[in-house]
């Protein structure tokens, strides 16, 4: 006779979900949602009901409208999922945390720091999850980078240097900072160890083509303990690179995307420094320092879609009223850069200070 647990082997209810937008990435969102097991996709909510219907296909059961107050009326729908233009996610998303739906965006979570704080403190005080789609900390590489740099394996952080540049698409409403950097902040901000924040930023930037915004930007950001970050984005280049690099002061990490057989190598190569009190005093200057050459690994990673990482974690943090990993404060602590990097750019490069990742 087998002792009941206590514990149900029934799988729960899945949680009833509408995305919001049709266009460019409402739907990814359609399909990594109607994949999960966690979620039934309820709604697909957009201003072209012609446009929600072609993304669902013809012989789809989920409801389309263009009528949003609809939608957080229907008592079955118990989150949202916003993939519309920044300027609306304010409004959007205030609407659906006062009906009491647990909230996705798409990033950036608000079009300014001012209102991505309003939904924090509005999600905050109801108890409602909030959680920033920011993709790529869901991606295989980002997961096992975040690893080893929270297990210490490559030591004290010493530097963040991360490259995104391709040729286009040069956007009407947003410079090449506020389009591209906010992959790269993300990605900081989820793999920097205990400890380490960003306090202030710097910020360069071109319009070589007379586009009337910035299409080339460097982002310089100080680090706590010493460490430095760099951001370089660009519409501009004739190629494409994807390309991240790491050091600390035992191993060295780089991450190239766009090389599927090797993404993600680890080099225990780097400069040693001795302590001065075990050599003599006419010495110290030329042993100080050493160069280590050690060997490269590539850890192996789990192949799968970052999006359906992202979903489950959504449903995770619903169910356990846990913190997702790219919660609400995280989307306001890449605003806050973001904002600051935009002073900076009017101050012709002036740095700028950050007002905290709390």
């Amino acid at each position: 006779m087998t002792r009941s647990t206590g514990q149900s082997d029934t799988p729960p209810e899945p949680l009833g979900v509408a995305v919001i937008g049709a266009g460019y990435w409402g739907p990814n969102l359609v399909r990594n949602f109607q994949a999960s097991s966690s979620f039934r996709l309820r709604w697909l909510c957009d201003l072209d009901v012609n446009r929600a219907r072609k993304v669902l296909g013809n012989y789809s059961t989920v409801e389309t409208t263009a009528d949003y107050a609809k939608v957080l009326a229907d008592e079955t729908v118990t989150a949202v999922a916003i993939a519309t233009p920044a300027a609306t996610h304010k409004d959007l998303a205030l609407a659906a945390l006062e009906a009491g739906k647990h909230v996705l965006i798409e990033k950036p979570l608000a079009a300014t720091y001012a209102d991505g704080k309003i939904l924090v403190e509005a999600a905050e005080r109801r108890g409602l999850t909030l959680m920033c789609d920011h993709t790529y900390c869901y991606t295989p590489a980002v997961t096992k980078i975040r690893e080893l740099i929270h297990e210490g394996s490559l030591g004290e952080l010493h530097f963040f240097d991360s490259v995104r540049i391709n040729l286009g698409l040069v956007q009407r409403d947003v410079d090449v900072l506020w389009d591209l950097a906010p992959h790269d902040l993300s990605i900081l901000d989820s793999v920097l160890p205990e400890g380490v924040e960003p306090v202030a930023v710097a910020a360069h930037g071109a319009d070589p083509i007379g586009a009337g915004r910035a299409c080339v930007a460097y982002l310089t950001l100080r680090l706590t303990g010493g460490a430095i970050a760099h951001v370089h984005v660009n519409w501009l280049s004739p190629t494409k690179v994807r390309t991240t690099i790491i050091g600390g002061s035992k191993r060295t990490l780089v991450w190239d995307d766009l090389n599927p057989a090797q993404r993600v190598a680890v080099f225990d190569r780097g400069v040693d420094l001795a302590n001065v009190s075990e050599i003599g005093a006419e010495a110290r200057r030329e042993m100080q320092i050493s160069y280590r050459a050690g060997d490269m690994t590539a850890p192996a990673l789990l192949e799968r879609e970052a999006l359906g990482a992202m979903v489950e974690e959504y449903a995770a943090a619903i169910r356990t009223g846990r913190r997702p990993l790219t919660d609400g404060r995280a989307g306001l602590r890449v605003l806050d850069v973001l904002e600051a990097a935009s002073r900076s750019l009017e101050f012709q490069g002036a740095v700028i200070g950050l007002k905290g990742w709390e």
